[in-house]
């Protein structure tokens, strides 16, 4: 599947604690990553799959995908979120100087209005997804992962991790040792 990553780069991936029932979560250095992998792993594992591309731990943007084609999205730590899809005014000749100012905050609070409107469709959607995954979800835990998406974490790798836990995934196991002499590769 990612025979095309270069050995230094591949040996870069971590893998977190896997899951039971198959489900794994591999963590990828920055770059590592492109888009096709996605529909590429959904193909070759015949099972739904997402992706959460982190920004230095404060954000990320989660794209999941199923064996039938819907895709979903949400953005992790709104605030942040709203900070960086944030568009400079053409005459700021110097992001630094902008940020910061009454300007910047307001033209922030309202693309993070903007975010905010489509919390409900990105945790329906994520809701669709776990279930098309075989997750046991119901319509009652949409409140949950609205709060979710609207939460602040100060790593955004453990939001991700207690979304995956609240969508129904089964929790991380602690692996147990490999037998001497032998490896894991991707």
């Amino acid at each position: 599947m990612f025979d095309d990553i270069n050995r230094e780069l591949k040996d870069t991936v971590q893998s977190w604690w896997p899951r039971p029932g198959g489900w794994q979560t591999l963590q990828f250095g920055h770059g590592l990553w492109k888009d096709d992998y996605l529909f590429a792993l959904v193909e070759w594992t015949g099972a739904p799959a997402c992706v959460a591309d982190v920004s230095d731990s404060d954000i990320a943007l989660i794209t999941g995908l199923g064996t039938n084609g819907e895709r979903w999205q949400a953005w992790l730590n709104l605030d942040n979120a709203a900070a960086l899809l944030t568009e400079e005014p053409e005459e700021v000749d110097d992001v630094s100087l902008w940020m910061g100012t009454l300007e910047f905050d307001e033209a922030v609070s309202r693309k993070r209005a903007e975010l905010e409107v489509e919390v409900p469709a990105d945790a329906g959607g994520s809701l669709a997804w776990a279930a098309a995954a075989g997750m046991p979800v119901a319509v009652a835990q949409q409140p949950r992962i609205e709060e979710m998406l609207r939460s602040r974490e100060t790593f955004v790798e453990d939001l991700f991790s207690t979304l995956l836990d609240e969508l129904g995934f089964p929790k991380t196991t602690e692996p147990s040792p490999e037998p001497e002499g032998t490896a894991s590769s991707l």
